[in-house]
């Protein structure tokens, strides 16, 4: 009987680079503020390290803010163009080559980045070879594209709609929850480790998690299952298989269900955006006065923030039985819009944990959304959906990234808080394409019997859910 779980390999996936992505803008801030700055970092504890308020080094927090953001900006703007090729290109030919090749791809390049996280911090080489290891992972994919294989994997399993949302949502609600586990613990581990040892242990992770999706778990799609090959395809070349997939999957449908689901792609994406964009910027903003946040803080913090995943699974688990999912998406976007206003004004540390509280549902829009995009696509279009998501869900993040990190740049000096305001205003963006979801989706029962219909007329092998 075939293993059929890519469950395991997201929560190792969460746990070994949470590990790591906290860490990441505190090691380039500390060796930023020995360069830029010519002192050691102050290690000691935040209530004394703000207690040192004068002139000289207020202006050392305001010129390594800069300069730490500007780093992030750099190190995205490299890395953003090959993940989303890759990204669109391997989910989408997953159709008909197999899910497990968008999985192990990103795997291999998480690994090669951590090890090089590793090399540069041991050695102590040169800060931007970090933009350059960046890079080639980035050739391989990144989480968009596993993502993106995952829930197509998913989506092929999962035959009855109610299931695919829950198991899309327990994705996420792993994501956070071990993610949460490995913040809690990085504080910890930095402070009595330094930054090698969470770097190493990251990588034996990520090592035995591609050995899992290589050696264990089974291939959804066979390439031989008529099914899924391309109907009427141009050509039998890859790259024109999967330009005519991404084509199919908009010219085989109705004018209305083309409309839902640009609606629907739109409302994700800019979600994605203010969300992303939003939250980019905590751990910089937790560094800056007057927070002034130790490491052992920034754990917690994270790891507080993880439960949003878990209080988001309980919410779209509850809320589906009583509400529609327009309704769900909608109180989702409620909770980001609520919590990334109160971080603007948040100025003691008890406020900034209390951030956390309006922003219980925040992670509810994603797992919603994906599943009603994939209840309207027959199952043979389920990779071509998926890799337009991912696409979009990663140029989103990116660009909303280094949107933010410019945009904290030029306000840290006279208002931190400025970034988290403007994400907050562009949830309205998402609430009204949202509306007109709900306008255009009121029939949505009927396109997803169309499709179950018009499958009818294929040989599709049963797979379990499981």
């Amino acid at each position: 009987m075939g293993f059929f779980l890519v469950e395991p390999i997201v929560a190792i996936y969460a746990f070994a680079s949470f590990l790591v992505y906290p860490l990441v803008q505190q090691y380039v801030y500390r060796r930023l503020w020995e360069e830029l700055t010519n002192t050691t970092y102050p290690v000691e504890d935040r209530n004394s390290r703000c207690a040192n308020s004068s002139s000289n080094h207020s202006s050392h927090h305001e010129v390594v803010q800069k300069a730490a953001s500007l780093f992030s900006l750099y190190s995205e703007l490299f890395s953003m163009i090959p993940s989303l090729i890759v990204t669109l290109m391997l989910v989408a030919y997953s159709d008909h080559r197999g899910r497990k090749i968008t999985i192990i791809l990103p795997l291999l390049g998480s690994l090669i980045y951590t090890i090089s996280f590793l090399a540069i911090s041991f050695f102590e080489l040169n800060l931007y070879l970090l933009i350059v290891a960046n890079f080639i992972s980035s050739l391989f994919g990144g989480i968009g594209t596993l993502l993106g294989g995952c829930f197509s994997y998913i989506a092929d399993l999962c035959d009855d709609s109610k299931h695919r949302t829950l198991r899309m949502a327990g994705v996420d609600m792993v994501i956070g929850l071990l993610s949460g586990v490995a913040s809690i613990s990085t504080g910890y581990f930095l402070r009595a480790a330094g930054f090698n040892w969470p770097f190493l242990t990251s990588a034996l992770f990520q090592l035995a998690n591609l050995l899992y999706a290589i050696f264990v778990l089974e291939e959804t799609v066979r390439p031989s299952d008529p099914l899924l090959s391309p109907v009427n395809g141009p050509s039998q070349r890859p790259v024109l298989k999967l330009l005519y997939g991404v084509y199919h999957l908009f010219a085989g449908g109705s004018k209305r269900r083309n409309c839902l689901l640009v609606l629907l792609l739109s409302t994700f994406t800019s979600y994605c955006f203010a969300n992303m964009g939003g939250l980019s910027m905590v751990t910089l903003y937790e560094l800056n006065e007057p927070l002034c946040w130790s490491e052992i803080l920034i754990g917690y913090g994270s790891a507080l923030s993880t439960v949003v995943f878990l209080t988001s699974f309980v919410g779209v688990t509850l809320l589906s039985r009583c509400l529609h999912n327009v309704a769900i998406v909608f109180i989702g976007l409620l909770s980001v819009m609520s919590g990334l206003v109160m971080i603007a004004f948040a100025k003691t540390t008890l406020m900034m944990f209390l951030v956390r509280l309006p922003m219980l549902l925040a992670i509810m829009p994603a797992p919603v959304l994906r599943s009603m995009m994939s209840k309207v696509i027959s199952k043979s279009e389920q990779g071509a959906l998926f890799a337009c998501v991912a696409f979009l869900e990663s140029l989103s993040s990116n660009v909303a990234f280094a949107v933010f990190s410019s945009l904290y740049a030029a306000t840290v000096a006279w208002f931190p808080g400025f970034c988290f305001l403007l994400a907050a205003g562009l949830c309205l963006i998402p609430m009204a394409l949202l509306a007109a979801v709900g306008f255009v989706g009121s029939d949505e029962a009927k396109e997803e019997e169309a499709i179950l219909s018009q499958e009818e007329s294929y040989p599709e092998d049963d797979e379990p859910c499981v």
